[in-house]
């Protein structure tokens, strides 16, 4: 195996175009990191403190604050926006198209970012929290399932991964714009990192008035046309081209052959192998939540203030920059080492960061090199987690589905994902600050972490199929074959979908199995064979006899 990632040599056409274009659209990630990343700085700004209080003085010093449950909520709206968000993409995306769905997603994050913008009071920012949520729901989910059907196989864990890397980028660019204004005595302390935003929604917006919408969604529609167009752009090559007609003709077998195996309701999801390959990637999701990165993220600042780290924004940059140089490993390994192995990798590295932190914070809090040993480990865990389940959980996600269910699908996984965050997002001040009704964990909050770090240990084992350089049409055939995770390594794909939808109904249609139907194919292939050999043997014999 090289150590560069490099195209196919049998692969006709580029796919430098698909590879921008997917670039591009991870941009929308930093809409999402951003927002998420800015509001645990706003938190902690001295005048943000002041002026949105109703009264309450924060035990820690003595100033005026927003009590720990305005805190949660303030915090966790955003969330609740984003769990709704995600759950209505998937009618969007197959409504307006992935496209124009994302051009939309945008439009309602704007209005979110204008009523926290013009907030002077909780109940208009709370507000706006839930609409830029939704926003932010709404593109998390479209984004991957754009580049999902639009990259190719052999670099698709790279390109979709890369949409991980423009959320660590907004996260980063939250703490800098933050560190930047927190000193402000004025409105724009809040202000100005809030409507920065603005730049990033305008820039997405005119960037997808210009891009193809996917050839799979015009697959989907029926405009078999506008998919030949679309691939053409994205492969660069002719429309009559034979590898991509080729292409369109294995993507159209496929769907027409899971089109037939029943309806795509949200009932029908639930069952057999879909429903299956749905409980896997809602639980990667939540599981990629509750290894405490947006702990980090939403209360890092606060944190590491209370545990008496001097200038915790400084703290909350180097955590920032940890998380971008770190992702871009994983971006590399995810195509090179392969799914199952690098969400192995990270889980064990992040449990083992975790209960390091947990102990050091919970037997000698006070001592200095305490502090240190925190922020090393913490930055050692934010690798480990950059570089594994922050990319691949939103790859293995956008590969697992069939076409005519992936948007729902998609939305829902994601959506899983929004549920735990919110729920995460809720809990922390209750369960990490001190007083009536608070459980006081501190540090200690990393056993808990920790614990479900090595949940995911054994989740990846039992659950995780390696997908690596398969196309989502084979990702299909592998579900269909393979029934344990454990053994997905070795299993290399046979079937064309062009031909099983030749020979479908002679094996019974609908109600044959698809080992069935390839198994008829590959007869009937043989006999064709058998009698153009004996063809060329006759011609050959005839011109010798002569």
């Amino acid at each position: 195996m090289g150590v560069m990632i490099k195209k196919p040599e049998d692969v006709p056409g580029s796919a430098v175009p698909a590879i921008l274009i997917g670039l591009f659209v991870s941009f929308g990630g930093i809409l999402f990191g951003y927002d998420t990343g800015t509001i645990g700085g706003i938190l902690a700004m001295p005048y943000w403190r002041d002026h949105f209080s109703t009264g309450y003085r924060n035990p820690e010093d003595g100033n005026l604050d927003v009590t720990p449950s305005q805190s949660s909520t303030i915090v966790s709206l955003l969330s609740a926006g984003t769990f709704f968000g995600a759950l209505t993409a998937a009618p969007m995306a197959d409504l307006l198209g992935r496209r124009l769905g994302m051009v939309a997603s945008v439009a309602v994050f704007c209005l979110g970012v204008i009523l926290q913008t013009v907030a002077t009071a909780i109940p208009l920012f709370v507000a706006g929290r839930f609409w830029a949520g939704y926003g932010v729901g709404l593109i998390s989910a479209i984004i991957p399932l754009y580049q999902s059907e639009t990259a190719p196989k052999w670099i698709r864990g790279a390109v979709v991964g890369c949409y991980q890397l423009a959320i660590t980028i907004g996260l980063l660019i939250a703490a800098i714009v933050d560190n930047a204004t927190k000193d402000r005595n004025d409105t724009g302390s809040y202000r100005i990192p809030i409507a920065v935003q603005f730049a990033w929604a305008i820039i997405m917006v005119v960037g997808m008035l210009i891009l193809p919408d996917t050839p799979r969604y015009w697959i989907k529609v029926g405009k078999h046309a506008k998919a030949a167009k679309a691939l053409s752009r994205l492969r660069r090559l002719d429309v009559d081209h034979p590898a991509l007609v080729e292409e369109l003709a294995e993507v159209r077998a496929n769907h027409e052959y899971e089109m037939s195996l029943g309806k795509a309701s949200y009932l029908d999801i639930v069952k057999g192998t879909v429903g299956k390959r749905l409980a896997t990637g809602c639980l990667l999701q939540g599981l990629q939540q509750l290894t405490g990165v947006n702990f980090i993220f939403y209360y890092g600042t606060s944190f590491f203030a209370n545990a008496g780290i001097n200038n915790a924004f400084t703290v909350s940059v180097i955590t920032g920059v940890v998380n971008v140089v770190s992702t871009l490993p994983g971006l590399y390994l995810v195509e090179k080492w392969g799914r199952r192995p690098l969400l192995l990798f990270g889980a064990v590295g992040m449990l083992v960061c975790q209960y390091i932190v947990a102990i050091a914070g919970t037997v000698d809090p006070d001592n200095p090199a305490t502090n240190k040993v925190l922020i090393a480990f913490v930055c050692i865990y934010i690798f480990f987690f950059a570089s594994s389940w922050g990319p691949v959980a939103w790859v293995v996600t956008g590969e697992l589905f069939p076409l005519k269910v992936r948007a729902k699908c998609l939305s829902i996984t994601t959506a899983s994902n929004w549920l735990l965050n919110w729920a995460i997002a809720y809990a922390t001040p209750y369960m990490v600050n001190s007083g009536p009704g608070n459980a006081n964990l501190q540090s200690k909050v990393f056993f808990v972490w920790g614990t479900f770090c090595l949940v995911c240990c054994f989740f990846v084992w039992a659950l995780i199929y390696e997908t690596k350089g398969l196309s989502l049409e084979q990702v299909d055939e592998l579900y269909s074959k393979c029934s344990k995770a454990w053994q997905s390594k070795g299993f290399r794909p046979t079937v064309s979908y062009a031909e099983v939808q030749e020979v479908r109904g002679s094996v019974g249609g609908r109600h044959a199995s698809l080992a069935e139907i390839e198994a008829d194919a590959g007869r009937k292939r043989s006999v064709a064979h058998i009698d153009g050999g004996e063809k060329g043997y006759g011609g050959e014999k005839a011109a010798y006899d002569v």
